[in-house]
């Protein structure tokens, strides 16, 4: 079998391609092909994970009446997480727009299972947590796919995890990971909404040494 190789203009491109990667909240409301769904889900199938246990769980939701109760979930969080900002910072807060649930024409949430069968427990026995980690590694995969291929993705972290997984009716067991808005944007920015909105902004990678 060849190993795939790649040159400086594949390198300049992925870079690029992570420079250009935003959280979306503002979206059109063209539909996103089905077929176009099934191919970024097959690629987030070939993230890493633990002990190669993929133990992501992706839930597409469609029902308006679970869309509410997610919205719902979302406004009375929000709202709390408000009244917890300072003074100085509460204005700025409302302002910020944190979801896009009302305009993203799919919506699914991401789980990861805690203890999966597939893997056999490699990896994991000191360390249980990489099984959301390795769904995270799975999300990010299809984020940079989806902008590879002019889709926005918004991930909407304000939400009461159990809530959530009771208005999807998922397994107990299952760990919510968070809830995702995916379609066209209404607009590409070369600047992250947060930092625009001077909410805050992106340092420099630093380095430890030991």
């Amino acid at each position: 079998m060849t190993i795939a190789t790649f040159d400086a203009a594949f390198r300049d491109g992925l870079a690029a391609l992570l420079h250009a990667r935003r959280d979306v909240r503002h979206f059109r409301p063209d539909p996103v092909p089905e077929a176009r769904l099934h191919a970024l889900l097959n690629l987030a199938n070939l993230a890493p994970s633990v002990g190669l246990s993929q133990p992501w769980r992706f839930v597409l939701v469609e029902d308006p009446a679970r869309r509410a109760a997610l919205r719902e979930n979302f406004l009375r969080v929000n709202a709390t997480a408000l009244a917890g900002q300072g003074e100085e910072r509460a204005g700025l807060y409302a302002r910020l727009k944190l979801e896009g649930m009302d305009q993203a024409p799919c919506q699914f949430a991401l789980f990861a299972l805690p203890d999966p069968e597939q893997g056999h427990g490699l990896g994991r026995g000191t360390m249980p947590e990489t099984t959301a980690y390795s769904a995270v590694m799975a999300l990010h995969t299809i984020w940079l796919a989806a902008r590879a291929e002019g889709l926005g993705l918004g991930w909407v972290s304000i939400l009461e995890p159990e809530a959530a997984r009771v208005a999807l009716d998922v397994p107990a067991e299952w760990r919510f990971i968070g809830y995702f808005c995916l379609g066209y944007p209404e607009a590409w920015h070369d600047t992250p909404e947060l930092q625009r909105e001077g909410w805050e902004h992106r340092r420099p990678a630093t380095l430890l040494h030991r």
